[in-house]
């Protein structure tokens, strides 16, 4: 089976993220578990509010189960099922799915779309038979650091650069690719343009960016340059970006 075209990707959505850690929404600095920016006691209320906001699809990571935290509760698949029933609505979900079980059981409780990150990485024969089998609905997470490809919730660095895994994708039946630049996550410093460029041009799927984004320039000029769409967490949390006026121009293009 071939993979999309570029041409066929949705139009720029822009996505709140809601990172679940300890049964907790919360936002990273950096990826790094222990800069923990943002603590809210309610992910459903959160996901809620999101909606409610005007948001049509929502991002959600399973932080505990990415990292293998072990002083949370270690896996909140229950609470991905209930923000999946109690807010409707356009959802993905990735943290932690590294076998064929767990991504059968997201999809089993509602996610649209199913985010795999390090067995991506590593086990390229694995990720070609889940998409097979799934097609149009599992992404890639490539997260990045300087450019390389990192592992295992951001804690390990693999000998690839971004464009070339990308090349190794181009043949799947992928939903997309999300890249997240870790290094600019949470800090509110803004987008690599030049990087972020490269990396759409490199990508033969729709591609949603992370990590950086902090003005709603930089929302424009991502829809410009053909991202199929931002996932945004600090900005959102903090109030950098307002969320209303997010919401209004980038939240709901259908």
């Amino acid at each position: 089976m071939s993979a999309p075209s570029r041409s066929a990707a949705i139009p720029f959505t822009a996505i709140p993220a809601v990172d679940l850690k300890g049964g907790r929404c919360v936002q990273l600095v950096g990826g790094r578990p222990e800069d923990e920016r943002v603590s809210l006691p309610d992910p459903v209320s959160v996901a809620r509010g999101w909606r409610e906001q005007g948001f049509a699809v929502l991002h959600v990571v399973d932080l505990d189960a990415a990292l293998g935290t072990k002083g949370g509760s270690g896996d909140n698949l229950d609470l991905v099922a209930r923000i999946a029933r109690e807010v409707p609505g356009e959802l993905q979900v990735g943290g932690g799915v590294r076998d064929e079980a767990r991504a059968e059981a997201l999809i089993e409780v509602g996610v649209d779309r199913v985010i795999v990150g390090t067995r991506a990485v590593e086990d390229p024969d694995w990720l070609a038979a889940l998409a097979e089998r799934h097609p149009g609905r599992v992404a890639v997470a490539a997260d990045i650091r300087d450019g390389v490809v990192l592992r295992r919730g951001w804690t390990e660095a693999s000998q690839l650069r971004i464009q070339d895994f990308l090349q190794t994708l181009a043949s799947l039946p992928l939903a997309g690719v999300l890249c997240t630049d870790v290094g600019r996550e949470g800090r509110l410093e803004g987008i690599d343009r030049g990087g972020v460029s490269e990396v759409l041009a490199a990508s033969a799927h729709p591609v949603w960016i992370s990590g950086g984004v902090t003005t709603v320039a930089e929302l424009a000029f991502l829809a410009e340059q053909g991202a199929a769409g931002a996932v945004l967490g600090m900005a959102l949390y903090t109030g950098a970006l307002d969320a209303a006026e997010v919401a209004r121009d980038f939240g709901n293009p259908g």
